[in-house]
C-alpha cells in the first residue's frame, strides 16, 4: 500500500487543502532545498489543470498515487514540480511555486548562477533549477531515496489569492503563501488566515 501521509500532510485530501497545508513544510531533494512558501492547487474538474482533458503520457503521474512527484516542462523551458494528491486515478496536484532556501545554498547558487538568496527559488522554474529537478523525478515517491519532507512549524499564517500565469479559471483562489515571506514569486494580495 502506498504511503499518503508525509510530514503531517495527508496527500489523499483535496488539492486546495494539501496546497494550504504544504506552506511551511521543508522539501529537500538529495539534501538540497527549503521551506515551501508558495503553492497552487489544481484539480481534474479545474479548467486550468493539466488533468482537465484526461490522462496523457505527459500528465500520467498526476493520475498516479498520492504523495508522488509530477514534473513537467513549462513552455518548453522550465521544469515545474508538483505533488500529486487525492486518490490514484483522480488527477489532482499542487504546484510548488516558491521556497525559502535553507539547505545546500552553495549548490543552488552554482545551479542558478545567482548569488542573492531571494533569487534562488522564487518561482517554479527557478526552484526546479536550484534543486536539480528534471523529468527523471517525475513519478518519484515523496518519501524515498531522493525526496525528504519535514513538517512545518505550528502557528504559521497562510494567505490565499488567485493563481497566476494561467488563462483559464483565473478567479479560483487556490494560490497559497506564507504571510510576510520575501521569497514569494509575486506578492499575494488577500486576507491572512491561520
Amino acid at each position: 500500500m502506498a504511503i499518503s501521509t508525509i510530514a503531517g500532510i495527508d496527500f489523499s485530501a483535496d488539492a486546495a487543502t494539501v496546497a494550504r497545508q504544504l506552506i511551511g513544510v521543508t522539501v529537500l531533494l538529495d539534501g538540497v532545498g527549503g521551506r515551501i512558501v508558495e503553492t497552487e492547487a489544481y484539480d481534474r474538474e479545474d479548467a486550468a489543470s493539466h488533468a482537465f482533458a484526461g490522462e496523457t503520457e505527459r500528465n500520467a503521474s498526476m493520475f498516479g498515487p498520492p504523495a508522488h512527484a509530477y514534473v513537467y516542462r513549462s513552455y518548453g523551458i522550465h521544469w515545474c514540480l508538483n505533488f500529486v494528491c487525492r486518490e490514484a486515478g483522480h488527477g489532482a496536484g499542487v504546484l510548488i511555486r516558491a521556497l525559502e532556501p535553507v539547505a545546500g545554498l552553495d549548490v543552488m547558487r552554482a545551479r542558478r548562477d545567482a548569488l542573492e538568496e531571494r533569487a534562488l527559488c522564487s518561482g517554479p522554474g527557478k526552484l526546479c533549477q536550484a534543486l536539480g529537478v528534471t523529468r527523471a523525478h517525475d513519478g518519484m515517491a515523496l518519501e524515498g531515496a531522493s525526496f525528504t519532507l519535514l513538517p512545518a512549524e505550528a502557528g504559521l499564517v497562510v494567505v490565499e489569492g488567485i493563481r497566476i500565469g494561467i488563462s483559464k479559471a483565473v478567479d479560483v483562489p487556490w494560490r497559497f503563501g506564507l504571510a510576510g515571506s520575501r521569497f514569494l514569486s509575486r506578492p499575494i494580495r488577500s486576507q491572512a488566515r491561520n
